[in-house]
């Protein structure tokens, strides 16, 4: 398993269209887990339009403004801000800027607790 993954910034820059890069998913070992980076092109959304998910869900805008509608309510979250879409809460999210949004998203599902390793401090 790659302990370090890395957001392919070149490979997100080389297009203006929408591209997602999966840093760890069940595909490449997360059990609990899913970590995407998406690049949202001015004008594009979230493919699913309103929606919601069996798990909490988070954003880090790395670069951007994201709009979100989350439970009715219409939000602006740009760079350095940590959007939460806890799990059931209808929520939607579209670039309205002038240039691209790139943010981290993360699924979680905390339905099992894997057993720490080692010692913590």
């Amino acid at each position: 398993m790659e302990f370090l993954r890395k957001v392919d910034f070149d490979r997100l820059n080389a297009t203006s269209e929408r591209v997602s890069q999966t840093l760890i998913g069940r595909d490449s070992g997360a059990s609990s887990c899913s970590v995407n980076c998406i690049k949202t092109p001015p004008g594009e959304g979230s493919p699913a339009g309103l929606h919601k998910h069996m798990v909490d869900q988070l954003f880090y805008i790395l670069s951007g403004t994201m709009s979100l509608e989350i439970e009715g309510k219409r939000y602006e979250a740009g760079p350095g801000t940590l959007v939460v879409f806890p799990a059931g809460i209808p929520h939607r999210n579209w670039n309205g800027g002038r240039e691209a949004t790139v943010p981290s998203c993360v699924q979680l599902s905390c339905r099992s607790r894997p057993k720490p390793r080692g010692r913590s401090t």
